[in-house]
């Protein structure tokens, strides 16, 4: 499925991961970070082998197929570019493309803390602040002096935590914001379910159905 539309968005916010499956620990504090941004699309882009993972449980198609579903819901756009890659998923080469073809917009790539913090172990992470901003959710109250003092200088000095001061640079900014985060993780509710747990209330209806109809998880 293409994302480019006739008429690119001015700001883009981008969300990867390997959704597996997507649930509403990654569905709602990212809705609210976009509208946050005032971005007036937000991407989904599902990994197809990350290079941190070895494998997925769900497959591709499988989990596009959950992520379409939730964009459908949230009217969302899903991004398909890194599963139809032979090879492993970078972010690099996924900006690289999306700048290519809507060169006009600016990019913010949403983030946890983990992701942050990790951050200069990913592959060309130097050149991936030259193509969008990143903006960082964090727990409300993170002592932000904690935070620089955990970071590279280099990654410390590029914070901000005003999203006025973030707009006058199209690139290379880290935005922190303060978001409430949901306590689900994929690998939890995998484990839920092979368990015979209940797990509905930490996913989207559609896709709880999903899973249920596909035996997902087992």
């Amino acid at each position: 499925m293409s994302t480019t539309k006739q008429n690119p968005a001015k700001i883009i916010a981008l969300f990867g991961g390997t959704f597996d499956p997507i649930h509403l620990g990654h569905i709602l504090p990212v809705q609210a970070t976009a509208k946050w941004l005032g971005a007036e699309q937000l991407h989904l882009i599902p990994a197809h082998i990350p290079p941190h993972k070895i494998a997925t449980h769900a497959s591709a198609s499988q989990r596009a197929e959950m992520v379409s579903i939730v964009c459908q819901q949230y009217n969302y756009e899903i991004d398909t570019r890194e599963l139809n890659r032979k090879s492993r998923s970078y972010t690099i080469d996924t900006l690289h493309e999306i700048k290519a073809e809507q060169p006009q917009t600016s990019l913010y790539f949403i983030m946890g803390m983990d992701s942050l913090l990790s951050f200069t172990q990913w592959y060309k992470w130097q050149d991936i602040l030259n193509l969008c901003n990143l903006v960082v959710n964090i727990r409300p109250g993170y002592d932000h002096d904690a935070l620089e003092t955990k970071l590279e200088p280099e990654l410390a000095s590029r914070l901000v935590y005003n999203i006025e001061q973030l707009k006058r640079q199209q690139v290379g900014q880290i935005l922190i914001h303060e978001c409430k985060e949901l306590d689900i993780s994929s690998t939890t509710i995998r484990a839920k379910i092979k368990a015979g747990e209940n797990c509905r209330q930490l996913l989207p209806e559609a896709i709880y159905n999903y899973i249920e109809q596909n035996k997902l998880y087992r």
